[in-house]
């Protein structure tokens, strides 16, 4: 059996790839694609392996093949490359949707363990927390979050992130019946 090619994964063909999926449902074999690249890619890729797993794993939750999504979310943990959202939240996720509560609990105590995240990932757990009735979970993420990238500088792309994640607060903190407060009064300026 000869070498494996190693490949180069550019960001224009895993957006191609990604619409491809929209267009044709075809969620799980774009997964396994994404597997295969993650697998084969090389060192010097605009996509790095860790992003590839991730996006493996997204295909694989919307194809709602949750476990087959925490193995591929797995994989770009142990790998520790960079990806936009961190796979422990997405592994929460997924867990989540498997009904695995404790299991998701763990991955989100090593993401905050890990210090503060990015404003992608606060989002996706948030939503999660919130998609599963865990309101008093959703509206801490979602504050803690908030109150740590209020005092930092953003570019145009990142104050459209803490935008969303005021707007997932608010809503959040409405179904809870709380009042307003001063990170909901951003919003009021906006």
């Amino acid at each position: 059996m000869g070498a494996m090619r190693l490949t180069h994964v550019t960001t224009a063909e895993l957006d191609r790839l990604e619409f491809h999926a929209v267009r044709s449902g075809e969620h799980g074999r774009i997964a396994a694609q994404l597997l295969d690249l993650a697998n084969r890619v090389d060192a010097g890729s605009e996509v790095g392996r860790a992003e590839l797993f991730v996006r493996a794993g997204e295909q694989w939750e919307i194809a709602q093949e949750f476990e087959r999504a925490c193995s591929a979310y797995q994989r770009a943990i142990d790998d520790g490359g960079v990806t936009v959202i961190d796979p422990h939240a997405l592994s929460a996720g997924a867990l989540l949707q498997l009904d695995e509560r404790r299991q998701a609990e763990y991955h989100l105590k090593r993401l905050e363990a890990g210090g503060p995240a990015g404003l992608p990932t606060l989002i996706h757990v948030a939503e999660a927390l919130y998609a599963h009735d865990d309101l008093e979970g959703a509206e801490r993420w979602a504050t803690a979050g908030a109150r740590f990238h209020a005092g930092c500088s953003r570019s145009p792309y990142v104050e459209d992130l803490f935008l969303e994640l005021l707007r997932i607060r608010f809503r959040i903190r409405s179904d809870l019946g709380r009042p307003e407060d001063d990170l909901d009064l951003i919003l009021d300026e906006v």
